[in-house]
């Protein structure tokens, strides 16, 4: 076998197999069945260079010609640092490729694993083990994939508290743009995807190539363009120094790479990650419920009375899930103390958590409760009792962060502790859900005087995978100080993520645009807060923040107890558009509209027989125009006719200008999917931070 043609949903993966290396030599765009002479694709020879052509192989190596950043990285010391891999089996067909490398000499062997899934996103699996007779240490095993020449801007993603999933963009220069995770967590600045495409690619244009690692752990991410001109991009875990030896016989599997290939820009990447998600066993398959969580509404401040009125005024509302934030436990009356301690507190809780929950049940809802099970407070009697427990150096105890350190979970006593104390609240109390928060970055992880950021996620990976597995009907939200924990890794095991701690509607914007280049929405957390945010102090019409929240896991974070008449009605009626149209919003396709500048905004779902779909238009700020531009409706059947309609706000007062246009005047337009794609539809002057959803159907 001297090549191996991956193709499926449009697209292919071409390896050259020759001369024992596994060369890829393509991945894009669907090559037909008719594959073109290897011969045709091998790079020229240069001056001043090696003697053979160097191309970009699965492992790129210094000992083939390469002389960017090397797929592996290792040693035994100051031995076997620099491996030649060659190919000793390969099996494939259509879809899938397995092939072992080995390095006889230096004792190592790599299996990986390339599969083209039903919806053409390529998943990367790789494990290296050492066959050889004395220790190895692992530095790196990265999934490095060849990007074209017409590849030429890359986009990734950066963010901090409260502000996650911001793009920025650059141009591939000759060198390595290196992104790195050092947080102990997937971290609140780490990029969801790094991206590459052809020149101006957009949300429905361009040619891009897109690769995410399901890593909840430190890691890399980069892109590099080599003196040749060749270009990868290279995913992979950071491991720190002397954080993974393997003895004879042991092996390391490399996390999980997911690369998607689209010829129709982002979107086409957002679609074919959507579709694996949503195909996975264990996807969330019922509707997702209703949520009223209890933080911005009491905080601390738990009274059973107060939030039974809490209970009475969200079942009022149509709320379905109600969930006790965090302040339940033993000696958690801020976020100074308490951690680890998680008995419910009988000064608060007299009777435990059974009056609340019996309310919450009684009114329809399911009772939801906040943990952080990865955290130790100091103030703590864990802490006190086993100070031994805290995660670091082992000569001192790290900085705090929010007043906290990390629970060393390695520590298998410790592990076994925590476990304990979640299996005995999950089985005495009817509890549905678990809003599972990891508030602080982890630099100096450390188990036995060794860093053990690796082992560390791995513990907290088996301890979800283990409370699953006892209480199956549960499930976990991915909290981490908001976006902090967003990755494919951490929902391999959970249900949902929280995007951001924000609810200001106007910074979800962005935060939920570019969460959904990878996840659909039903598993990204988006909730209705205050009028004026407790993050930023913005103020915002209820309209604004509910057409926002839609277009997520829908749910309301506010003390509602002390609605306006006219606000709960308005909330009243919001939900009941959530539940009449979340089968569309969580299995449509999403559409997000390009538009000329990035004071507005448009985005939407179209179901997937094209019957139906819902669009958002935003403004962000005010625009340099009198008035908006039309707004292109994409992703629609082009031979359909469909009615175009005002479905929210319920009120008109954020619209702005004299006059609105026409159409919206008489309530509805009728106009064909290729009209709406190529001409669109006025749009009416809004406000800045204003909103309207519009609702689409096939007539």
């Amino acid at each position: 076998m001297d090549r191996v043609h991956l193709r499926r949903a449009g697209v292919s993966l071409l390896l050259d197999l020759r001369d024992g290396d596994a060369r890829i030599v393509h991945w894009g765009a669907d090559l037909g069945e008719q594959i073109p002479g290897l011969a045709a694709l091998e790079p020229s020879v240069p001056h001043s260079a090696s003697d053979e052509p160097a191309a970009v192989s699965l492992l790129p190596q210094a000992a083939r010609g390469w002389r960017g950043t090397p797929g592996t990285a290792g040693d035994r010391g100051s031995r076997d640092y620099s491996l030649r891999l060659v190919l000793q089996d390969a099996v494939a067909d259509d879809a899938r490729a397995e092939l072992t490398l080995v390095d006889a000499n230096a004792g190592i062997q790599v299996r990986a694993t390339l599969a083209l899934e039903p919806s053409g996103l390529l998943l990367v699996d790789q494990e290296l083990t050492n066959t050889g007779e004395t220790a190895y240490r692992v530095g790196a095993l990265d999934v490095t994939l060849p990007l074209p020449s017409q590849a030429t801007e890359a986009l990734d993603l950066t963010g901090r508290w409260s502000r996650e999933k911001h793009p920025q963009r650059k141009g591939i220069d000759q060198g390595t743009w290196t992104r790195t995770g050092r947080h102990g967590r997937t971290g609140h600045d780490s990029t969801l995807v790094i991206a590459a495409g052809t020149p101006g690619f957009g949300w429905r244009s361009g040619e891009v190539w897109a690769v995410h690692l399901g890593w909840s752990g430190d890691h890399t991410s980069r892109v590099e363009r080599a003196g040749d001109g060749q270009k990868v991009l290279a995913v992979g875990e950071l491991l720190h120094s002397g954080e993974l030896v393997l003895e004879p016989g042991e092996s390391y599997r490399a996390p999980r790479a997911f690369a998607a290939y689209s010829g129709s820009g982002l979107d086409g990447v957002s679609e074919r990650f959507h579709e694996w998600v949503r195909a996975r066993a264990g996807h969330p398959s019922t509707p997702r419920p209703v949520m009223l969580n209890t933080w911005e509404a009491v905080y601390f401040d738990h009274d059973l009375e107060v939030l039974r009125q809490l209970a009475d005024a969200a079942a009022d509302l149509g709320v379905e899930r109600f969930v006790l934030d965090d302040g339940w436990f033993l000696g958690r009356r801020s976020d100074n103390a308490g951690l680890g301690d998680w008995f419910v507190d009988p000064d608060v809780w007299p009777q435990g958590l059974t009056p609340l929950i019996e309310t919450v049940n009684s009114r329809g809802m399911q009772f939801g409760l906040w943990v952080e099970p990865e955290m130790i407070n100091e103030d703590s009697e864990l802490a006190r009792t086993h100070p031994d427990w805290i995660s670091g150096p082992g000569d001192r105890v790290p900085l705090r962060w929010r007043h906290q350190q990390v629970l060393d979970l390695v520590n298998p006593d410790a592990w076994q502790y925590i476990y304990d104390r979640l299996d005995a609240l999950l089985t005495e109390y009817p509890i549905a859900y678990l809003k599972w928060d990891q508030n602080r970055d982890q630099p100096e992880l450390g188990h036995d005087g060794r860093s053990s950021t690796h082992d560390q996620t791995l513990a907290a990976y088996r301890l979800f995978d283990a409370l699953r597995a006892a209480h199956p009907d549960v499930e976990i939200e991915s909290c981490s100080s908001g976006g902090g924990r967003v990755d494919l890794g951490i929902l391999e095991r959970t249900d949902r993520v929280w995007a951001s701690d924000t609810n200001d509607a106007l910074e979800r914007q962005t935060i939920q645009r570019w969460t959904g280049l990878v996840l659909p929405p039903e598993i990204v957390g988006a909730h209705v807060g205050p009028a004026t945010s407790h993050t930023t102090g913005r103020t915002h019409a209820l309209s604004f923040r509910a057409i926002t929240a839609l277009f997520g896991h829908f749910g309301v974070e506010w003390d509602v107890r002390g609605l306006s008449d006219a606000e709960r009605e308005e909330l009243r009626r919001v939900i009941a558009f959530y539940k009449a149209n979340r089968e569309l919003i969580h299995t449509g396709r999403s559409v997000r509209v390009d538009r000329p500048d990035d004071t507005d905004s448009a985005y939407g779902v179209v179901a997937p027989d094209g019957s139906r779909a819902l669009f958002a238009y935003v403004t962000l700020a005010t625009s340099p125009d009198e008035a908006p531009g039309k707004l292109r409706v994409p992703g629609l059947d082009p031979d359909a006719l469909y009615r175009v309609s005002l479905a929210l706000p319920l009120d008109r007062h954020g619209f702005a200008g004299r006059a609105l246009p026409s159409w919206l005047d008489d309530g509805q337009v009728t106009m064909s999917g290729r009209a709406l794609e190529a001409i669109g539809l006025a749009m009416p002057l809004l406000r800045p931070e204003r909103a309207i959803l519009l609702e689409v159907a096939a007539q």
